[in-house]
């Protein structure tokens, strides 16, 4: 071999030959991408469901990702990381995954429009970051989105979930790490042949007015949604999901029936239930109400599946804002923003995979939840409260006056309180040995036949029924008519798109709708891909200390020590011809 060199090199078209190599070399690295994945988390590597999802596809996919411009440093290495996942993407499928960066203040084709303000138009929620540029400061309106483009459909892609509103280095890393799920996810809907149908019950005082304006917002987009009267006819055979949200009045043995059944025959059931009556209205009459209980007649059927939802009230100290009147006169009060601990902000459990890197979710006068031993049914919590939070029983005293002192902390020594749970495995029908021979028949008959049990199948049950409402505020046009935030949005604290509102500051950005979808993303959609939210990305930080005691070893490792390296070379290589000419 060492012959065959220097034979290359006794040549005298051995450059022309090393040139030819030099480009062999860098047409295949152009055409056939490969890297070794070195990093613990795997974080350039894509799990199976997403390679086989790529992998698949029989159309084009355009993806249009709006992080370019002049951001602060964590977005652009937020818009770095999403290039390197797009790249991957690319490499697994190059004919059909095409992606591109835009700006959101160039114009779109026309020139009427900007693409920010279409994004806004299709629920996208920027941020307001203010950039310290040479000149001064200058507000930059950030939409951190991306949007995907198969077959005639499209989808936004959120790529910065923004738990808390810190911006920090964490949420920027939990953002990358959840990067992956966001495009599978959104890939997998849009190549399914059917969309999955969700039945919101009505008939027992479930809101159908504005207040569910966001919801059905959120979910048209993605799902058949339509509402469905539970005394009527049996659950439709096409629902995937019975969606039922804060119910007032009581449910019949006979509405119970048909939910049961629904669920032994493999319907999911998604239920935010408020077990007592506690309205935020009700104190803009009086300083103080009494929550009481809704008699909503669910217990028997919730304690058969494996919980029960307690008729108490749930107070935290990690929990939203709301103003009260401090001082001033009748004519012109006073208002300071004080922590109401009726309202939790709910963290997510870190039980299951599918509700993990989400933020806080607010709460309005939510309740315990407990789980009851049953056979084959396991119990997970999805959220709960902080390490500082307690329980009150009814009949519940809830009085403004309250927030006049500091809150004891003593009384606050609860820990994880469950507000949501996860059920799964094989339900057992509440109205087995119940339910006569006669009535069975009188089914059969109809077509409808009597299950005692399910196969295995999967619930959600929440303890607060406006989680997934959202409030209105006055409109600004001659008409007045009211606009509806989303849902989980303090209506006193919001801040509106390019302008910051006079109480911006208390303003805490929640994880409502996210944490809604990935409920019913778990319940419908393929297990695989929600799996993939377990990706972790570990932010490693320089050890401050042996940075300051090793300065001189590293200077040295990566400025000199490369240059004598090429000295060193250049030396050798030098002896060896003065040995080969010698002789």
């Amino acid at each position: 071999m060492k012959r065959g060199i220097e034979k290359i090199f006794a040549s005298k078209y051995w450059w022309l030959m090393l040139l030819v190599l030099l480009l062999a070399v860098n047409y295949l690295a152009a055409v056939f991408h490969a890297r070794v994945d070195l990093t613990k988390e795997k974080r350039y590597t894509l799990s199976t469901a997403t390679k086989n999802l790529v992998k698949n596809l029989d159309g084009e996919v355009q993806v249009d990702v709006f992080l370019k411009g002049d951001f602060p440093s964590g977005f652009r290495k937020l818009a770095a990381s999403t290039e390197e996942f797009l790249q991957l993407l690319k490499d697994r499928n190059g004919s059909k995954i095409h992606y591109r960066f835009i700006s959101p203040l160039d114009e779109m084709p026309g020139g009427k429009t900007t693409y920010g303000d279409s994004l806004v138009g299709m629920g996208a929620v920027p941020i307001n970051l203010t950039v310290q540029k040479k000149a001064g400061e200058s507000s930059n309106i950030i939409f951190p989105v991306a949007v995907i483009r198969y077959k005639g459909k499209q989808s936004l892609v959120n790529l910065y979930p923004g738990a808390s509103g810190r911006i920090s280095q964490d949420e920027i890393n939990s953002a990358e790490a959840l990067m992956e799920y966001q495009f599978a996810n959104a890939l997998d809907k849009m190549t399914k042949a059917k969309t999955p149908a969700i039945a919101y019950a009505v008939g027992n005082g479930e809101p159908t007015d504005a207040r569910v304006i966001d919801l059905e917002r959120t979910l048209v987009k993605d799902y058949r949604f339509g509402p469905f009267d539970l005394s009527g006819g049996s659950v439709p055979a096409e629902a995937d999901v019975l969606m039922i949200v804060k119910p007032a009045k009581d449910f019949s043995d006979d509405e119970k029936f048909k939910i049961d059944q629904f669920v032994m025959r493999g319907g999911k059931l998604l239920c935010f239930i408020d077990n007592l009556y506690a309205e935020q209205d009700s104190l803009a009459f009086k300083p103080e109400t009494v929550a009481y209980d809704r008699n909503l007649n669910l217990t028997d059927l919730f304690f058969r599946y494996g919980l029960r939802i307690n008729t108490d009230l749930v107070m935290d100290l990690q929990c939203d804002m709301i103003p009260f009147v401090v001082g001033g006169s009748m004519d012109n009060p006073q208002y300071e923003f004080l922590h109401w601990n009726y309202f939790p902000l709910l963290s997510p459990s870190a039980g299951r995979s599918f509700n993990k890197n989400l933020g806080y979710v607010a709460s309005r006068f939510a309740n315990s939840i407990d789980t009851i031993q049953v056979a084959g049914v396991i119990k997970t919590p999805l959220l709960v409260t902080s390490p500082n939070s307690r329980t009150i029983s009814t009949p519940a005293l809830i009085s403004l006056n309250e927030n006049k002192n500091v809150p004891e902390d003593e009384k606050f020594k609860r820990n994880a309180i469950p507000v949501a749970m996860l059920l799964e495995g094989n339900f057992t029908s509440m109205f087995k040995n119940r339910i006569t021979k006669s009535a069975i028949d009188s089914l059969t008959a109809r077509g409808i036949q009597f299950q005692n049990a399910s196969a295995a199948n999967k619930m959600i049950v929440v303890s607060d029924g406006d989680m997934v409402l959202n409030e209105l505020i006055p409109g600004d046009g001659a008409d007045r008519q009211s606009v509806p935030l989303l849902m989980g949005w303090n209506k006193f604290t919001y801040t509106e798109y390019q302008k910051q509102s006079e109480f911006g500051k208390y303003f805490i950005p929640v994880a409502n709708r996210e944490f809604l979808l990935s409920c019913i993303e778990y319940l419908v959609n393929d297990p695989a891909i929600s799996e993939t939210r377990n990706k972790d990305i570990v932010l490693r930080l320089l050890d401050t200390k042996k940075v300051t005691a090793q300065k001189s070893v590293w200077q040295f490792i990566n400025i000199a020590l490369p240059v004598l390296l090429v000295l060193l070379l250049g030396w050798l290589y030098q002896q060896l011809r003065k040995r080969k000419y010698a002789r």
